[in-house]
């Protein structure tokens, strides 16, 4: 059904259709309960909203449009926070949760206005699974546990049956063991009440977290028991997911035919409902099912999950997908392909921090203004609350010497709270500015000079004052040049990120053997031009707790400057040792080495880089990036060196916990 059906019908059957379907979806996310005050006619359109919003987005918002709009015409303020509500769950879906959060915000003012309990419930739910999606788990958590507290004081069982399974997912991203507990909560209540969507997701949610724990034939039996209740066109989403994750379970327990033929069928009922984010996870499950036994087929999976996650913008699922190709390829040899996946990953990673950065400057810009005006605002009245202060102190003096000393008090603790207030109000100013210059500080020293030299280059290969064999030799040392100092940039707008939002990390036990020689294939381009020979001494037994992504970081960047002050014919080492619960890491050269003077400011901003022995380009943030990481995940970074012999880098990190 299209908008095209739509506007074809008579007017009559249209309404006997809307009628229809509102009576039989009468229990949609628990607005339409016995004494219900939403204008039945935009109960109606919320049903079609629900009904289309995920295979056929355009046609949800023709009808939320017409909703809202009736809604405002009626003075339905109720039925217009449904609908803005409606519109929030349809940006949530396209990944913008800046204007889903804002639709909630509006929708929530709109219920508190009328103090309507269900809706208020369910909109700091929707509001908590937006935080929980941007990682703010502890923000999520609040407005989480509020519906809960609201549902509970008016005893709205489904508003409490819907509070303890969200927050069963907020534990679940934070591998929290309070999960389940909250889980099993939601799953009492659910017996009591009618069959609904967020049964559905407790059995969904009971399967992944049992996954997670390797206890698979709990899982096994909520995946089937939600695939069983589902089996009917208005739950066709939630059938989808549960079939992928049961799909999942078979993999991991090593029966693959099975779940290859799940997945096949997930996949063709994605798509006959144009469902493309569950499209992606069936396609994402193909590929982890034939990675092993037939990579051709594997990678053409990913390659089309790939597509739909670009097209989506789903930055963190591109990386994702990327990672398991550059995995295929280095398997089958393929180091040139598997670097290229690994460049576009890095290039989708950078590019999205990079949005991000710009945004937060801006941001940082305004905010900045904004408290500048607020602070002069507040001078203002200030001087003025003075004034009136001391004419009052005068007008009391004609009438009682006794009441000096009362205006005299009350003149002390008003000085005092608007000096604070000045203080406070100069104090964020100055941490404001503080990151500003920073890092347009950093900008300026890490950019400008090189790109001054690159400038200068082209001059010369621009006015002929060279001949053709030094102007290729010229064009060379631009193009590395350029590499390097683009790698330059993108580290800086991943530390600016971090200096202007927090280093966030999602720790996790991780075997580091695997990650290290990833990292070796992938930098032995460079070790083989100077016959570099890599040693590695990590058995498979090495556990961390750390962040995937800052670990490796950490050692891609201190092996590859390893191999950067290291000359033809040198030796590396990487070697670890168990510590007091902890993992030291030894990264060892025979290289170059570094002056006394400089190994004091190393790790820090002031520091300088130098070219390598082979003349190789690089910039000074890295380490410092190495070390703010390290710190983020509990670790710590030394460095031993002498001129001339070589020089360890070593870092230290806890063991699993």
């Amino acid at each position: 059904m299209n908008l095209i059906f739509f506007n074809k019908l008579p007017k009559l059957k249209i309404t006997f259709l809307l009628i229809f379907i509102l009576v039989s979806s009468f229990n949609v996310q628990g607005f339409q309960q016995p004494n219900q005050i939403i204008d039945k006619e935009i109960l109606i359109y919320d049903s079609l909203v629900s009904r289309y919003r995920y295979f056929k987005p355009d046609s949800a918002l023709y009808f939320v449009k017409i909703g809202l709009q009736l809604a405002k015409n009626k003075k339905d303020i109720n039925g217009e926070a449904l609908m803005l509500n409606q519109m929030g769950i349809m940006d949530d879906n396209n990944n913008n949760y800046v204007a889903s959060k804002i639709k909630y915000l509006q929708a929530l003012q709109l219920y508190q206005k009328t103090g309507f309990i269900k809706g208020i419930s369910s909109v700091n739910i929707r509001l908590g699974v937006v935080e929980t999606r941007k990682g703010n788990y502890d923000r999520a958590a609040e407005y989480i546990l509020t519906s809960l507290k609201i549902s509970e004081q008016n005893n709205y069982q489904f508003g409490m049956m819907e509070s303890y399974l969200i927050l069963a997912e907020n534990y679940t991203s934070q591998k929290n063991n309070l999960a389940l507990s909250n889980l099993k909560k939601a799953e009492a209540i659910s017996k009591t009440l009618p069959f609904s969507n967020i049964t559905l997701n407790i059995y969904n949610l009971f399967g992944v977290i049992y996954r997670e724990a390797k206890k698979y034939p709990q899982a096994i039996f909520y995946l089937k028991k939600g695939i069983a209740a589902s089996n009917s066109l208005k739950y066709q989403g939630l059938n989808i997911t549960l079939t992928n994750n049961l799909a999942s379970v078979y993999t991991k327990t090593g029966r693959n035919k099975e779940s290859i033929v799940l997945l096949q069928n997930a996949l063709l009922k994605a798509r006959e409902i144009n469902n493309n984010l569950r499209e992606m996870e069936s396609l994402i499950g193909l590929g982890a099912n034939y990675k092993l036994t037939n990579p051709n087929a594997a990678l053409d999976y990913y390659q089309q999950a790939l597509n739909i996650a670009k097209e989506k913008t789903i930055h963190k699922r591109s990386i994702e997908i990327l990672s398991e190709m550059v995995t295929i390829q280095k398997s089958k040899k393929n180091f040139e392909k598997a670097l290229i996946f690994k460049e576009e990953e890095k290039t989708i990673a950078d590019s999205f921090y990079y949005n991000s950065l710009n945004n937060r400057v801006t941001d940082l810009q305004a905010a900045y203004e904004l408290s500048k005006s607020q602070a002069q605002v507040k001078e203002l009245l200030y001087a003025s609350s003075k004034a009136k202060l001391k004419n009052a102190v005068l007008l009391s003096l004609a009438i009682v010497f006794s009441l000096i000393l009362v205006f005299v008090g009350i003149s002390y603790i008003q000085n005092k709270k608007y000096n604070k207030v000045i203080s406070t109000t100069n104090t964020e100013l100055k941490e404001s500015n503080l990151v500003k210059d920073k890092l347009l500080s950093v900008l300026a020293h890490d950019l400008r000079s090189p790109f001054a030299s690159i400038i200068n280059l082209l001059y010369l290969v621009k006015e002929d004052y060279v001949n053709e064999a030094e102007r290729k030799d010229l064009i060379d040392k631009i193009t590395v040049s350029s590499n390097a100092y683009l790698d330059t940039l993108n580290k800086l707008v991943k530390w600016g990120e971090a200096q202007l939002k927090g280093i966030r990390i999602e720790p996790q036990n991780m075997e580091v053997l695997p990650v290290i020689r990833e990292n070796i294939e992938l930098l032995n381009i460079s070790a083989n031009e100077k016959n570099i020979s890599i040693k590695l001494d990590v058995t498979s037994n090495v556990k961390v707790f750390v962040d995937k992504n800052h670990f490796d970081f950490v050692i891609r960047n201190l092996v590859a400057n390893a191999i950067k002050f290291t000359k033809k014919d040198g030796i590396i080492s990487i070697s670890t040792k168990l510590e007091d619960n902890k993992y030291r890491f030894t990264v060892k050269d025979n290289g170059v080495g570094i002056p006394k003077d400089k190994i004091e400011k190393i790790f820090a901003l002031e520091n300088m880089s130098s070219d390598g022995t082979n003349e190789e380009k690089g910039n000074s943030i890295g380490l410092l990036m190495c070390k703010e990481y390290l710190q983020a995940n509990k670790g710590i970074i030394e460095v031993e060196s002498v001129e001339g012999e070589g020089s360890a880098f070593s870092f230290v990190l806890p063991a699993t916990v």
